[in-house]
């Protein structure tokens, strides 16, 4: 399904959306050309969470960030990695006990997420994004289901 955001902001607003609805377990993979919002969509799914969005920032650097709020949220961002080994990452140690967003997912290779959904962003204008949503597996069929986002 596709959702067209017309700003950072709005970006943010459908992130908060998705992060209220999330529950233990669930993974979102985005992928996207740098600058296509992917953090703006993490720091308001943070937003979601109850936890405080100022607070997230891009872990290119640390690789991952952990936040607690209603549920936990590991933060990955795999942008300065040639190879990714997740296992070391501590990925599946976070998997399945909070929510999980790995920006620049397609460094991986899907089939390792499990069940998943991935968000890819596109540049429609200067501002204007286009984030398409696909559900791996039937978890997040589901949630899409419930956030409306499923054709």
């Amino acid at each position: 399904m596709n959702s067209l955001v017309e700003s950072p902001e709005a970006t943010t607003a459908l992130g908060r959306r998705v992060g209220e609805t999330c529950k233990a377990g669930t993974l979102l993979a985005l992928v996207g050309d740098l600058g296509a919002g992917k953090t703006h969509f993490t720091k308001g799914m943070a937003a979601g969470l109850g936890i405080d969005p100022k607070a997230v920032t891009s872990p290119t650097f640390v690789l991952m960030n952990l936040f607690q709020g209603r549920l936990r949220l590991a933060h990955i961002d795999l942008y300065r990695l040639d190879t990714v080994d997740l296992p070391s990452l501590g990925f599946y140690d976070v998997r399945d006990d909070g929510v999980v967003v790995v920006e620049w997912a397609d460094k991986v290779d899907e089939k390792l997420l499990g069940d998943h959904v991935r968000v890819q962003f596109e540049h429609v204008g200067e501002t204007s994004r286009r984030l398409m949503f696909h559900a791996r597996g039937e978890q997040s069929a589901e949630f899409l289901r419930a956030l409306n986002l499923s054709p």
